[in-house]
């Protein structure tokens, strides 16, 4: 069996702080991983440029420059952390790689990690998941939203693996059917494990970030968490139809007993209950709107089958070609 051609796949927004730091690590993975005969000498590390506002493509070009190992793909404008992680991806998929990993560039992942990944690959397994042992450097509201998603995901019919972000490695023949999945809007986390083929897990400690500042706050990671819902599921839509079946039962029995009162001769004039129900209704229904209205404009921007990235320039051949996907 020959030796794999490995890339890593690293989308970068921003990153001129941490960059310096972490690029000669992966440099360094790439090497050994060369030296222990489990890669090709042939494999690459390819920084995805997701329209940073700083030096970041200039550090990538420079990389580029000093060693043949690094190579690198600019958006014409940032899409997101998703679209710059599969615009890496099928740039892989379509120069020839045996294998993909994708990992952030903060440092943070583990990057030793990828020792067992590969030697998992070349044990048979053609989807291999990262996955965090504990969340120890998380503080306590962030560990417990984060675990409460994935149990939330899996509870609404969406199929994820525990702990697992968007560190993983997949092989070139998942890559190949991967392409196929058209979705403008996408989840990679929940989207992998729709393509099937043999997997497997490899447990790693996530660490501080090595320089530089996060690019997802609390409101980013609550609109993917709920991008990713609602692009997996359509089990919230059937639970706002049984909700709405419940509150009709219970609203046509306060209509049965509000009659036999009246007839009774009992019933007492209240404005305030009377709110109070208007106002329950109300949110409920907003509610409700607002869910089928998130899966209408999904359905929407489908349709308009926009592409998902741009590819403006690339390190080996800058300026010369456009890639849509």
């Amino acid at each position: 069996m020959s030796k794999p051609i490995l890339w890593i796949v690293i989308p970068c927004y921003n990153e001129e702080k941490v960059l310096p730091i972490t690029a000669p690590m992966f440099l360094q993975k790439i090497k050994t991983l060369a030296e222990k005969e489990m890669v090709s000498d042939k494999s690459r590390v390819l920084f995805v440029n997701d329209g940073s506002k700083d030096a970041t493509w200039e550090l990538i070009c420079k990389f580029a420059q000093e060693d043949e190992h690094f190579i690198g793909i600019s958006q014409s404008r940032n899409r997101g952390h998703q679209n710059a992680v599969l615009a890496g991806l099928m740039e892989a998929k379509e120069n020839g790689c045996d294998i993909t990993i994708s990992i952030d560039c903060d440092g943070q992942d583990d990057i030793d990690a990828m020792d067992e990944m590969v030697q998992k690959y070349l044990d048979g397994a053609e989807v291999v998941y990262g996955v965090r042992s504990r969340r120890d450097t998380d503080t306590f509201f962030k560990r417990f939203t984060a675990e409460g998603f994935y149990h939330l995901m899996n509870a609404l019919g969406a199929d994820i693996v525990f702990n697992h972000a968007d560190y993983r490695l997949i092989s070139a023949r998942v890559l190949e059917s991967f392409a196929d999945y058209k979705e403008v809007n996408i989840f990679l986390r929940g989207m992998v494990p729709l393509v099937g083929f043999p997997s497997a897990t490899v447990s790693y400690e996530r660490h501080e970030r090595l320089a530089g500042e996060s690019h997802y706050p609390l409101s980013k990671m609550l609109a993917l968490a709920f991008d990713g819902i609602t692009s997996l599921s359509n089990k919230p839509i059937r639970l706002i139809t049984g909700a709405g079946i419940i509150v009709s039962l219970i609203s046509f029995i306060g209509v049965i007993w509000a009659i036999v009162q009246a007839a009774m001769g009992s019933v007492v004039a209240g404005w305030a209950s009377t709110v109070c129900i208007v106002c329950f209704m109300g949110g409920v229904q907003l509610i409700c709107l607002g869910v089928i209205g998130e899966y209408i404009g999904k359905i929407y921007m489908e349709t308009k089958a926009r592409p998902r990235y741009i590819i403006s320039e690339r390190t080996w051949a800058p300026y010369e070609r456009k890639y849509h996907g």
